[in-house]
Parts: structure tokens; sequence; C-alpha cells
């Protein structure tokens, strides 16, 4: 649908704002994080135990089930990028795919949970199915939502400050969706009852961050809408050439990949590890998330000291340097294991934001040197890396469980377990997670944008002909 001349989304409308945004879109915009944090965390918690324990579907198998639908989204993300860079509204480009995917995405959570087939083979194809349909209009939502920030202002530290904001929610949306998920769960019965008013509790979650980041939005400045290439394959190719871009996207689908693990674990190191199936996954979750909250303004101003690169790879370190020694959990008491996954916590609010504030600067130094709107696509193929990342943790730690020789049941408790499934919970839950946070700040090492790059690009924007060539330099 074409937007009137100078109108949202048409090519004259004004360039992204250089200074500091209004409150209002900080927040509005944070709003959508309740829907992304819901949707990443409560599968990746949840859904692997749901299969193993209550359907009765053997962990190897589950682990596929979790894994092949989000990997799925490798292959959607970028046509969500490419369809929305191409998208003229009187609402912009970005934003009916906050309401449309949005609405769609929470309707669709709640029905991975409904189990029409009870227990068993068709219960796990189900979910199967159901899964593949929601994690499509996830891709739609999230794509959109993530390319905002490079259009909603030009200021390299704005975009730092607009993270921060997201984070923010992003953090209380894993606070509240994977601490208080369970307890729903388990107030509605556990079993197949319990998971299906979870499933709507959650799904009320992804309407409400959908709807705040749609109307919350609605009075924020649009980027100028440039030209695009030609075709996707022309998009990504300019994309794999932009090399601060290629480092840190491989960097944050390996550490997604570790964060997932631990996710996947939660349940599983609680129950059998410390033997406290009942409240240990909600203090796991409190301790994980809680922390994010309380050091967001410290981080913040980190980055502002030392750069956004180092305060990725520090926060990186610490992750890992606390999964590592959580490892020791089986003989230390209760409050320093929760202690250590507190430490944890610090390290992910401080990976997740730097991450995620570096990847518009990425966009920007693209679109300085292009001249060409190509936002939708860069965050296409990094929200399909990252759902690849998400999807891979559940799926490690599903392998781990099958090769450690779980037992799954279908009673909506889990079996008695092998010292050796024990042990192999407690290294995909610890150093599994720690190597892969800690060995993906290797692949940060051609990352070299700085703010003096961003100005320089800016000021001296390359023509279309040099940008497409090689930029290994």
């Amino acid at each position: 649908m074409d937007a009137p001349p100078g109108g949202a989304g048409s090519p004259l409308a004004a360039p992204p704002a250089a200074g500091a945004l209004p409150r209002r879109v900080h927040g509005g915009y944070a709003l959508g994080s309740l829907a992304t944090g819901a949707f990443g965390t409560v599968p990746g918690l949840l859904l692997l135990p749901y299969l193993t324990d209550t359907l009765g579907v053997a962990a190897g198998a589950a682990a596929l089930l979790v894994l092949l639908p989000k990997a799925w989204d490798v292959l959607v993300n970028p046509v969500a990028g490419r369809i929305s860079d191409r998208t003229r509204s009187r609402w912009g480009a970005r934003r009916p795919y906050l309401l449309g995917a949005g609405l769609a995405l929470g309707a669709l959570f709640g029905a991975i949970f409904a189990a029409p087939f009870g227990t068993g083979p068709a219960a796990g194809a189900y979910v199967a199915v159901a899964f593949l349909a929601t994690a499509t209009a996830f891709a739609f939502f999230q794509v959109p939502y993530v390319a905002m920030p490079a259009e909603l202002t030009s200021d390299y530290a704005e975009r730092t400050r607009l993270m921060s904001w997201r984070i923010a929610v992003l953090a209380l949306a894993i606070l509240v969706s994977g601490a208080v998920a369970p307890l729903v769960r388990d107030a509605g019965g556990g079993g197949l009852p319990g998971h299906r008013w979870m499933g709507l509790f959650v799904a009320g979650l992804i309407v409400l961050g959908a709807l705040g980041a749609f109307f919350g939005t609605r009075a924020a400045p649009e980027g100028l809408v440039g030209e695009s290439e030609p075709t996707l394959r022309a998009q990504l190719a300019v994309a794999a050439r932009n090399r601060p871009f290629r480092a840190l996207l491989v960097c944050f689908v390996v550490q997604s990949a570790g964060v997932a693990t631990v996710l996947a674990g939660v349940n599983y190191f609680a129950d059998q590890i410390l033997r406290d199936p009942e409240g240990g996954p909600t203090i796991l979750f409190a301790c994980f998330v809680g922390p994010a909250l309380l050091v967001m303004p410290l981080w913040t101003r980190a980055g502002a000291r030392v750069g956004k690169l180092a305060a990725l790879v520090a926060a990186s370190l610490i992750f890992a340097v606390g999964a590592l020694a959580l490892v020791a959990a089986p003989v230390l008491p209760a409050l320093a294991v929760y202690l250590l996954v507190a430490l944890i916590g610090v390290g992910y609010a401080g990976q997740q934001v730097f991450a995620l504030a570096m990847l518009p600067d990425c966009i920007a130094y693209d679109t300085a040197r292009t001249g060409r709107r190509q936002a939708g696509v860069f965050t296409g193929v990094w929200t399909a890396g990252e759902t690849f990342g998400l999807a891979l943790g559940p799926g490690i730690f599903g392998l781990v469980l099958q090769l450690s020789g779980y037992v799954s049941s279908d009673t909506g408790t889990s079996a008695t377990q092998s010292d050796t499934t024990r042990a192999g919970i407690l290294l995909g839950f610890t150093v599994l997670p720690a190597l892969l946070m800690g060995l993906a700040v290797l692949f940060l090492r051609p990352y070299d944008l700085t703010p003096a790059r961003l100005a320089e690009a800016h000021t001296h924007p390359a023509d279309h002909a040099v940008v497409v060539g090689d930029e290994s330099h």
C-alpha cells in the first residue's frame, strides 16, 4: 500500500533524528520485548521437558522437534526482512508487522500447548507443526521490530540507550515468563491441563507486547526510505561483505546457543542436581534474570567508558567464568549455586545489550556507504542466526540427555535417572555453555567498527560500485 508523498514510509520521509528520542518512544519500542522475550524464553525453557516428561517423547526425538521448526526461521527471516524493507503503508514499513504478526504469534503460541491429541507420537507431531507455524509468525514480528532502531536514530550513543530500555524490558519479560510460567503450569494442575493454562498466560504476554510496541511507536521518527538491492540474493551478498556485521553475527549465534543451552537445562538441573523440581526453576530464573535489571545502568556506563566491543567481551567472559564455576554445584551450598547463577545473569545482560547495540551500528555503516535502505535484510539475517542459535541450545541439551541415557515419562513428572544421566545434565548446563560463550569472542577479532569509522562513513560515503565489492580491508 503506497503512502502519501512525504508521509511515513515514503521516499521523502525525513532521515532519523541525530539527538535523543522521546521517552515514550523508548518505552513503546521496548514493550515489544515482552513478545520477543516470552517466545525466546518459554519454548527454550519448557518445551523440551514438556515433550520428554509430559508427552513421553524420547529425548533425541524431542531435541529434533524443538530444533527443526526454529531452524526453519533461518530461511524465513531474510525473506521477512526483504518484505518489510519493501512495505509502504500509512503506518510505515515496520509497524504493520508489529500488529498483524504479533497477534498471530500470540494465538499460535497458545496452540502449541493445547494438546488436542493427548500424549504419544501424534502429540509430538502436533507440537512440531504448531511450533513451526508459531516460529513463522515470530519471524514476521521480530525482523521488522529489530530493524527499527537503525531507522529511529542516527546517533551512536542513542542506540545504546534505546537498547538499554529494550534489554531492561527483555530481562523483565524473561523473568516474568520464565519464572511465572512454571508456576502457572503447576497452579493449573501440571501435566496437560497445566501446560494449557501456561500457554494462554504466555500468549497474553505476547499480545500485550505486540500492542504496546505498535501503539507506543506511532509517533516515532522514520528513517529515509532509500533504494534497496533488486534481489534477495544481492542483498544477502551485501550483508555478507559487511565485515563488522559478519563478525558480530557469528559471535552472537554461537553465544545464543550457549544461552539457550542454559535455558533448556534449567528444569533438569533443578530437578536432578538441586533436587528441587518445584521451586528450583523459579529461583534459578530469578537469580539469572534479576541481576540484569539491576546492572543495566552499570553496563551502559561501562560501554560509554571502554566502548561497546570491549564491554561485550568482558560480559561474555563473566558469563563463561560463572557457568564454568557452576560445575561444582553438587558440592556447593544452595546459596553459592544461586550466586553463581546471578553472576551468569550479569554477564548475560551485558552480552545482550552490547551485541544488540552494535547491530544498528553495522546497519547504519552499510546505509551510509551504500545509500540503500536494507535494515530489514540485515536484521532478517541476524534474527535468523539468533533463532538458529536459540534452537541449537535445546537441540544440544536434548542430545546430551539422549547420550547420557535420559528416561522419558508421560506422567508430568520426571522418571528416576542414573548417575551418568545426572552427570550429563550437569556438564550440559555448565561446561558446554561456558565454552560456547567464552570461545565465541574469538570471532569478534575482525570487528573494527568504531564511532570514528562510523562518522567517516557518514561524511564520505562510498559509491555503490565500491560497496558491493570485497570489503576485506
